[in-house]
């Protein structure tokens, strides 16, 4: 499988306390290698996005490790997270996140001005198919082209993690096949180990391998032998 990016043992995370605690993930060992494709699969309330939220480094588990390389982010505090988020993880989500009163250019800009080996907007731009739309502000542009350049601004810190939470979840097929198309060059461009949340089985037809949750647990892991083309996706 090549060199393993993160070990993840027995981790736990629960929200509140009692009986009406929440058991989001419930003891996951899970190994992820440099430069896979991996996708979460599983209904929503399953534990992908939690998973996903303490890999990334926005939410700190309950009990367990989590190993990035040689670092053990359960013992990091928020500064060190910071610094973690800053220089090893991009992110993209459902919802853009994109800066209304900024164009495409200078939304992606944003990401530029504090990573510590930026790819220049426009290269990022060019990357996801929007290297002429630059200048256009996100009401100027469709769902799809506002998501990739959600994608560009996350590629422009030249991340080596890039997590995905249903970045398809609100587009139509033909958006979101241009979507995936964009995360998977990236991918082979950069080399970038990718993991993309959704509940929608026939994306993981795109992946490595997928990983299948239910109820905070990992029900099964398996190599994709079959992988196609986001195009020939039919969701």
């Amino acid at each position: 499988m090549g060199t393993s990016l993160f070990h993840i043992h027995t981790l736990t995370k629960t929200y509140g306390e009692g009986p009406g605690a929440v058991h989001a993930l419930r003891g996951i060992d899970l190994t992820l290698y440099e430069g896979e494709v991996v996708v979460l699969l599983g209904p929503s309330g399953s534990g992908k996005s939690t998973l996903l939220n303490i890999i990334g480094g926005l939410d700190q588990a309950s009990s367990g490790s989590v190993w990035f390389r040689d670092i053990d982010l359960s013992k990091l505090d928020a500064t060190a997270l910071t610094a973690y988020r800053r220089q090893h993880v991009g992110f993209v989500f459902q919802f853009y996140n994109l800066i209304p009163s900024l164009t495409a250019h200078e939304n992606v800009e944003l990401v530029t001005d504090i990573a510590p080996n930026p790819l220049p907007a426009d290269e990022a731009l060019t990357l996801v198919g929007l290297g002429q739309r630059g200048d256009h502000f996100p009401a100027q542009l469709s769902g799809g082209e506002q998501q990739r350049v959600a994608i560009a601004r996350a590629l422009a810190k030249r991340p080596g993690v890039l997590l995905c939470d249903e970045p398809t979840g609100a587009l139509d097929l033909k958006t979101g096949v241009l979507t995936l198309e964009a995360l998977l060059d990236a991918n082979r461009h950069f080399g970038t180990t990718m993991l993309i949340v959704t509940h929608n089985a026939d994306i993981a037809r795109v992946a490595d391998r997928v990983i299948d949750f239910a109820d905070g647990q990992i029900r099964s892991i398996h190599d994709n032998a079959t992988k196609v083309p986001p195009s020939e996706l039919h969701w």
